[in-house]
């Protein structure tokens, strides 16, 4: 048996349950104030923090004022590096990527004759500038920058950019330089952490300020979105990597053990739970966890144990019915969340808070955060109770619209300086009274 943490729902108290609800993030509050010299810096000093801090966090050596922006040579030396493989795999969840956020796209323009002669609708448009953040502190990600890059294009946004911090030696992931071109941005900055936010907020010789920024991030990105909120839009709260594997008692233990490991592995700092009511699911599952742990690398197996055994984020819950389970789901609201089931659909119209939902035995989130279609950028800390993945209607704006014709104008107008006149409000009513027919041509 292995030494994860184990949980009987039942048994815990209310204080106990609430514990289990917490993410990596819940308190930043120390992470805060080490950020606000880092975005104070890049405001003042632009460019030369920036590089100073891919030195000093990142160990990138190589990273110069001169050097921030990928160069085109860089993009055509990645295309050589990366095996084909990798490359293909890519391109098809770009794809299939593609295919899912054509499907959101909302139409440009849509009107209603709400009254006769009186018409009102909706308009979209795109934002004008956006950045894309791509982590890479526990790894490389060009699988983000699919999912932030291609529901950008298809939204049709003029100005991208990907945000994503160097490695020790100043180059930036090869794969995802392949990724961004295959999906269609062009602009990809050097810089990550707190000072990239920073970076594309207010802008600096290199880096272009943006109106918005989207992706996943550490806890110090987290921060640096919070404080600097009302400057750019931060779009969807998306941090530490998340997942509940939901299982009832017709699946092998072993395949909840296989899945509760993947968003386990992304760092030290994850959240990933088993929720089951079979006693037998959730002892097959601490079996084999030791197995696998054999057959992966020493990075992934510390990261993962720290999850599942520390006792803080992460481990097996054993409740006391499949009602329980169903409770404890909504209440944590994951990121990801795998319905682990030979008839998935029996539970899923009872699970309301999730973001993700993955059906099945042969859906893990792996194929999910890998090209299935649907967005795998998706909000943390049971965000999942009011936001959504990120979308197409993530890089697009609505504007309504309204038009009355002169036919049209009598009955609304009469209604308008009623309520205007009950409200106090002279000139309202005086736009809407007979007045409006002097100037009107």
């Amino acid at each position: 048996m292995s030494d994860v943490s184990f949980y009987e729902y039942a048994k815990l108290t209310a204080e106990q349950r609430a514990a289990l609800l917490k993410r990596s993030e819940a308190d930043l509050s120390g992470v805060i104030e080490k950020v606000k010299p880092i975005i104070e810096a890049v405001r003042t000093e632009g460019d030369a923090a920036l590089a100073r801090f891919a030195r000093d966090f990142d160990k990138a050596e190589n990273v110069t004022e001169a050097t921030l922006k990928v160069s085109p040579a860089e993009f055509d030396a990645a295309f050589k590096s990366v095996d084909k493989k990798v490359i293909d795999a890519i391109q098809f969840g770009i794809d299939n990527i593609r295919s899912f956020h054509e499907e959101q796209k909302p139409e440009t323009m849509w009107m209603k004759e709400i009254r006769p002669g009186a018409f009102a609708g909706d308009r979209f448009t795109p934002i004008q500038s956006v950045a894309l953040y791509v982590p890479r502190g526990k790894g490389s990600f060009p699988s983000v920058t699919m999912m932030t890059s291609v529901p950008a294009v298809v939204a049709g946004v003029p100005n991208l950019a990907i945000v994503t911090p160097p490695a020790p030696d100043g180059s930036v992931d090869a794969a995802t330089l392949v990724a961004a071109r295959l999906a269609g941005v062009e602009t990809v900055y050097k810089a990550g952490g707190a000072q990239a936010v920073a970076a594309i907020a207010y802008g600096t010789k290199t880096v272009k300020p943006a109106l918005k920024i989207v992706g996943p991030g550490s806890p110090w990105v987290v921060a640096a979105k919070r404080l600097l909120s009302g400057v750019i839009d931060t779009g969807l709260p998306a941090g530490p990597s998340e997942a509940v594997i939901f299982a009832d008692d017709t699946i092998d233990g072993g395949l909840a053990a296989l899945d509760l490991l993947i968003e386990a592995e992304h760092g030290p700092d994850s959240s990933a739970y088993l929720v089951t009511h079979s006693r037998r699911v959730a002892e097959e599952a601490m079996a084999a966890l030791p197995g696998f742990w054999a057959q992966m690398t020493e990075q992934r197996v510390a990261f993962s144990r720290t999850v599942l055994t520390g006792g803080k984020t992460g481990g097996i819950i054993l409740t006391s019915s499949v009602e329980e389970s169903y409770d404890f789901v909504n209440a944590y609201a994951p990121e990801h969340l795998e319905i682990l089931s030979t008839e998935p659909y029996d539970h899923l119209g009872r699970i309301t808070e999730a973001s993700e939902i993955l059906l099945g035995q042969h859906t893990p989130c792996s194929i999910g955060n890998f090209g299935l279609g649907p967005n795998a950028v998706l909000p943390t800390s049971r965000w999942a109770r009011t936001y959504g993945p990120l979308s197409v209607t993530d890089f697009v704006k609505r504007s309504s619209i309204g038009y009355v014709t002169a036919a049209g104008f009598p009955l609304l107008a009469g209604h308008a300086h009623e309520l205007a006149i009950y409200e106090g409000f002279s000139s309202h009513a005086l736009a809407v009274s007979d007045l409006r027919k002097q100037f009107v041509r």
